[in-house]
């Protein structure tokens, strides 16, 4: 099957915001880990920023990251008319 020009800047849109998220995904939980004896030199709410990121830093980025993945697929579902729900 054949997809026609408009499902195929869907995906492409799709795919753009998966590699956006997963770069922030992997700074958030990887890149952080690795600078993290760089890091501590930054203190947020009197703990060190790789504490903070490994405590709650990182979960708070995971659910942003989920958050806007949902709400911006359901604005790209409607534009291109692939929305569930009601018929």
């Amino acid at each position: 099957m054949e997809l026609s020009e408009r499902h195929q800047e869907y995906w492409r849109k799709n795919l753009r915001l998966t590699a956006v998220l997963l770069a922030i995904w992997f700074v958030a939980t990887f890149v952080v880990i690795f600078f993290a004896p760089q890091l501590n030199d930054i203190v947020i709410m009197g703990f060190p920023f790789a504490f903070y990121m490994g405590a709650q830093g990182s979960l708070i980025i995971y659910v942003l990251i989920i958050w806007f993945y949902a709400r911006r697929m359901n604005q790209l579902d409607n534009e291109y008319g692939v929305q569930e729900g009601e018929e």
